[in-house]
Parts: C-alpha cells; structure tokens; sequence
C-alpha cells in the first residue's frame, strides 16, 4: 500500500508559543497543551489521531491474517502458579474464551490437578470490555477473608476489595485506594498494612499530577479510611517508596524502603506483639538505615533476616543478620550464607528449610538449592526451551514451592517443587493438558560489540529450517534499564505472530538492565544512558552485517523505559530500522518528573532540576532531538489511562515526528480508550493491538504473512 502525505495529510496539531528557559537554556514545548488529558482539545486530538491511524491500518492487507493469529494464540488455555495462603490453594485459569483470567480456590494440590476448585474472583463480571482486572490479593491466616487488588481502565490506581471465603459474598469495608500494591494482613486477622501515595481520595487514572508522597497506613477492617493510622511517613523522603513483608512467624513486619524506583535500600524491621487479641505494631528496628546497596528480604529464621544483596558483591550473595543482637545493642551481626559466583543473583526464594536461588549465567536462568547454613544441596533443572520465570510462590512454612515458567513459544506453564525432592513437576489441568505449541523455534544466544568495545548479548529466535536462512524481516526487542533483566519470555507478538509469519526476532540485554549485576545496571543509567542506545544500534547493525536481516527488514520495538529507547535511537540513527514500534515510551526526559509516578524514575534518568543531569538528558530527549530526517514507518502506542508513563509523553512525540518527518514511512499513533500502562488488558483488546502492530510491522519490512505469500 502506497500512502502520500501531501494526498492524505496528517490531522492538523496546534502549535503554542511556549518555551521555558532551564538552566539557562530556552527549550520550546509547542505541544504543552497536550499535556492536559481531560481537555476537550486534547480529546479532539486524540479522536481524530486515533481515525487516521484507523483508515490506514483497515487497508494493509496483513491485518486480517495477524488477527486471526492472534485470536487463537490468545484463546489458548492457560494457567498462572497457585500460591497458598490461609491452608488453601489459590490459582488462575483462562480457558482461552476469557478476557480476563478467574482466581479459584481449593483445599488439596490434586483438586487443582483434577480442574476443580471453588471460582473465587471473576473479573469478567466487573466490566463488559474485559478492562477490570486483579493484580493481587492477600488472605487472613484463618482462611476466612480475601483482600483483593482491582484494576479498571488499565490504571496503576487499585481499590482494595474483601471477600468472605466461607460465604462467597463480598464484604462491606472502606473505600482505599492505593497504586497496584497489595496490603499486607495482620496476625489479628481483622486489620491489614498499605503503602498509599497522597495524592487524592478518588482517582480515575486520567490525572497527570505528582502522584506525592507514600506513607504507610494501617487499617482496621469495618473502620472509615479516614481513621487509619499513619506508621511510616518520611517528610524529608518524598520519593520514597516501600516494600511491605510480614515474617512467616508473624513477628516481624519487614519494610524496604527504596528512593524511587532505586535498586538501593533501606531495611527497617517493626516488631510484632498481640495485645487483647489485636495486634499492636512496635517501633521499628532500623536494621539498614542507608543507602549503599541493595537489601531484598527473604526470610527471619531464629531471629536472623535473611537477604540478597549486592553489597560488597555486585553479582549479589546472601547473608544474615542478628536480629536479637541489633534489638540488644544496635550492633550488625552479620554473617555470609552464600557467596558471590561468577553467576547473577536475580533473587532467592524461602521454601521450607531452604533457599531456591535463582541465578543468570550469560542471561541463561539456573536454579541452585541451598540449607540456611549455605551449603549446596543441588542445581535444579529448568524446564527446556530456554525458560524464564513468570511467577512463583513459596514460604518458609511450606515445603512446597510452585513457579510459572514461559519460553518463547507457551504464555505459561505451573510447575511444583518440595525440598525433599530435586524435581520440578508439572502441574496441569485438564484444561491445559496436551496443550500443542503453535510452533516449533530454536534460540541461539549471539554477541555484538557496543561502540565501547563492551560485549552485548543477544538471543536469536526463529523458526528451524531452511526457511530461517538468510536475511528475515527481524523485530529487535530490547529494555535496558531499572536493572531488570530480559530473556526470551512468551509474547504473542514474538513466535506466534512474527515467527509464525516467517519472520526472526532479536531479543537485546543491554547495560541497565540486570543480567550482570549491579555494574551492569549503573553502566546504562544516569550519565551513562547513551550506553543503551548505543548497545542496541551495535545489536542491530550485526543483525544487518551477519545477514540475519536485510537493510529494509529491521523493526524496533520496545516498551515503557524501552520506549525510550526506540524513540532515543530513531531520533540519533533515523536510518537504522525500516519500522519503529514505541509503545507506553518516556519521551520527554526534561518534564517526566513532573507527572505522577515520574520523579521515582530519577534514580535511573537523574533529575533534570540539576544542571548536569539536565545536559545528559537534553542529548538524548527523543522528544528535544527531533530533527528534519526521512524516520522510519512509525506506530506510536499509549492508551488514555495510563498513569506511570502518562499519554502525554506519545502524544507530543507524535505531533513532532509528523511536523519533522521528510521521508515517505507514515508517523502513526494508536490511543486505547480504557488502555493503562500494559498491564490487565483484557483479550479483545490485546487481540486488536497486537494485530495491528504486526500487520504495520510486516507491511513496511517486507514480511510477507502465509496468506500473501500464497497470492503471490
């Protein structure tokens, strides 16, 4: 399909004379208006965005074969990793006809095994469109109540919600809400912990204000929110964030406290006691009280906590610390359990008398199994098809532990595993027994060079075959950043949409991430962020110079922070992909800060008040560095209640790609109504944007579906 701008021009985007002046410096902002989601010109604009992208993308010829691709992978069965809580076994199913997946209940591991179970949440009932969702959920150690997290719109804002197990009716409780976190039950079993920011009473996910201050409250269930106690507010901390845990012996009410989205934390411990059958909270052992490293709890055993940690260690070890001793005389008794290797400590699950290490050897994942004196007990098998961990449960109460696995080609498969034993077994259902995988694919893990000369891993998949030879239309996904680490997860995009086309997919483990540790991580963040940019252009020029793809057949893709990425490398090498796909991207890095969740992100994009971090971010702003070029075909994703990565940011990116654009490739964006940040988005939803991203994808690369091959 040919498409003529000058023919069919882009929808007309006002254009203010606004312009700040920061650090002495005039930055021009012609789009702010775009800034005010619930305007009525900001609803125009995305009305008419949103119809323009619409009469494109219903004339690629793709599309319709990307949809049906995507309707079956996505009505697959599946299931989620059950957790224990309250002597009873929780689990999630989708039969594949669900937009969203239902939460059931049972006494025994064989009533799952068999597909049994109470129905417990049905978030299909909540909201026609399938944009209700349950992003977690706590049970009282009685077993009697349910507090569940609800999601609508796609908002990072929840309302928490109780059940009644023993009725099945829910039960009347104060309006809170908080930001996706689950609270955190008592031993008392009628009062729970939360962690809320101030930013107002109601939200609906559309605001873009500063989401404000987090404090940590504590309410007795059947009492107005209003009344709820304030346990942890730090006033000089405003962007501080925390991470609540309660010990399986439930004395100990554990506290990370994190500066932002910072890997480095705090560590308090609040002591737990009972009192006229009501728990009552002490003051709080401040077991950590700087900022040197990171402290993820594990587990209290005879008053030690366990943590990992990249103290001293960036590849991350375990050690203990003297709880009784630090109460006694504030001193840190500190004691080593496991050591650094040459492999990544990712993070270390409590399973009855043990530690499941899980470890990243080259970004390959590998389970150790360890005694809380640290020996070795033995490595576990991950299951084949180059896996990686979606989910997990285990506690030092329970000698059972279950994960959820995903390869590039399953959503995700439930595995159980005890201490006694070093298997890892499936636990399917017959709703997902005999489930075939929709297609076959090897992984092969490559190397390229970054401008540095750092050395940047990369994992190749696509289909075996003849077929594979040669230069493929290739999708390049990559992240780069908070320290999180990237592995050949499932997504319908990847094998069942790309690959099943005939297509190759790159998956990048850039410096900021967390493959290597902590050194990894600082090498891509702050002062050093152009590092990403330039691993992933290294990453894509090898896939061009190895013959994996030709000079017209690579797409880019990534989303949130890898958002940013997209836009930052087809801003600095507009001439590297044929396609760019920004989905929920950061775009403006001199005004992120200002809007809601924004100013967490400092940790790793540094603050643009300060003058130096301002000159880091300003040359690479894709937003700032949108010059006159010949871009890529580009589509824009975001949707209208997204509040981490507020809409704004791929609003005003867009009106500036189309007023900069020399080329002939389409600038396009696609605004979902009642679309968040990613998360919860029903099937019907999923099927429609994934469609749609593929077919633009494959029609401006060259990547020609079965369909049109046959035609041709």
């Amino acid at each position: 399909m040919t498409w003529d701008p000058m023919v069919d021009p882009y929808p007309e985007t006002r254009r203010d004379e606004v312009v700040d002046v920061l650090h002495g410096v005039p930055v021009a902002d012609p789009y702010r208006w775009l800034e005010d989601a619930d305007s009525r010109d900001t609803a125009e604009w995305v009305r008419r965005q949103n119809a323009f992208t619409e009469s494109y993308l219903a004339q690629l010829p793709e599309r319709d074969w990307f949809r049906r691709r995507m309707s079956e992978e996505l009505s697959r069965p599946r299931g989620g990793a059950p957790r224990k809580l309250g002597g009873r076994y929780f689990v999630s199913r989708n039969d594949g006809t669900w937009n969203q997946n239902r939460w059931f209940m049972a006494d025994t591991l064989d009533e799952l095994r068999s597909g049994g179970g109470r129905l417990v949440l049905d978030p299909n009932e909540w909201a026609a469109d399938g944009s209700a969702s349950v992003v977690g959920f706590e049970v009282t150690d009685d077993g009697r109540l349910l507090n569940y997290v609800v999601s609508e719109g796609g908002s990072d804002w929840c309302d928490y919600r109780l059940l009644d197990l023993e009725t099945g009716e829910r039960r009347p409780d104060a309006f809170i809400q908080s930001k996706g976190l689950p609270p955190i039950w008592l031993p008392d079993c009628s009062s729970y912990v939360y962690a809320r920011p101030m930013q107002g009473a109601a939200m609906s996910g559309t605001e873009t204000e500063a989401t404000g201050r987090w404090r940590i409250l504590l309410h007795d269930v059947g009492t107005p929110g209003a009344s709820d106690r304030v346990l942890l507010d730090q006033e000089e901390r405003p962007n501080a964030l925390y991470h609540l845990a309660i010990t399986h012996d439930r004395r100990w009410l554990v506290v990370q406290l994190h500066e932002g989205t910072a890997l480095t934390n705090r560590l308090w411990v609040f002591p737990l006691s009972a009192e006229n059958g009501r728990t009552v909270i002490g003051p709080p052992l401040r077991v950590i009280d700087d900022d040197v490293a990171a402290f993820e709890f594990i587990r209290v055993e005879d008053d030690r906590l366990y943590c990992r940690t990249d103290l001293d260690a960036e590849r991350g070890r375990v050690i203990s610390i003297d709880l009784a001793a630090f109460a006694a005389s504030g001193t840190r008794v500190v004691r080593e359990v496991v050591g650094e290797s040459a492999s990544t400590l990712s993070s270390v699950l409590p399973a009855g008398d043990e530690l499941i290490l899980f470890r990243l050897v080259d970004a390959v994942p590998r389970l150790d199994r360890h005694s809380l004196t640290g020996d070795h007990l033995g490595t576990s098998v991950v299951p084949p098809g180059e896996p990686i961990r979606t989910g997990c449960w285990a506690s030092p109460s329970s000698d059972e532990y279950f994960l959820a696995w995903t390869t590039p080609t399953r959503l995700s498969f439930p595995l159980v595993g005890t201490v006694e034993s070093n298997r890892l077994e499936p636990l399917d259902s017959p709703a997902t027994r005999g489930v075939v995988e929709p297609i076959e694919v090897t992984v092969a893990q490559e190397w390229a060079v970054s401008r540095d000369g750092t050395r940047i891993p990369y994992f190749l998949v696509r289909a075996p075959g003849k077929d594979a030879a040669g230069p493929r239309p290739t999708l390049l996904w990559g992240y780069g950043g908070f320290g999180i680490s990237i592995g050949t997860a499932y997504h319908p995009v990847l094998a069942a949409g790309w690959i099943a086309a005939g297509g190759t997919v790159a998956i990048a483990n850039l410096r900021g991430g967390g493959e290597f540790g902590a050194a990894w991580h600082d090498a891509g963040k702050g002062a050093n962020k152009q590092n990403v940019f330039d691993d992933f252009i290294a990453v894509g020029e090898r896939l061009k110079s190895t013959g994996v793809t030709g000079p017209d057949q690579l797409v880019i893709q990534g989303v949130s922070n890898g958002g940013l990425l997209v836009g930052a490398v087809i801003t600095q090498r507009p001439d590297l992909a044929a396609v760019a796909l920004p989905g929920v991207a950061v775009l403006d890095m001199l005004r992120f800060h200002r809007f809601t969740f924004g100013a967490a992100w400092i940790s790793d994009y540094g603050d643009p008040e300060d003058r130096r971090d301002f000159e880091v971010a300003r040359a690479y702003s894709p937003l700032h560095n949108a010059r006159p070029a010949e871009y890529p075909a580009t589509l824009v994703t975001t949707g209208d209640h997204d509040d981490r990565v507020v809409p704004l940011h791929s609003h005003k990116f867009t009106a500036t790609l189309q007023r900069e654009q020399r080329g002939p490739a389409p600038i396009l964006t696609r605004i979902e109504t009642a679309g968040g940040h990613g998360g919860g988005k029903g099937k019907a939803k999923l099927v429609d944007e994934l469609s749609d991203l593929l077919a633009f994808a494959a029609h401006h690369s060259g990547l020609a579906t079965p369909e049109r091959s046959r035609q041709g």
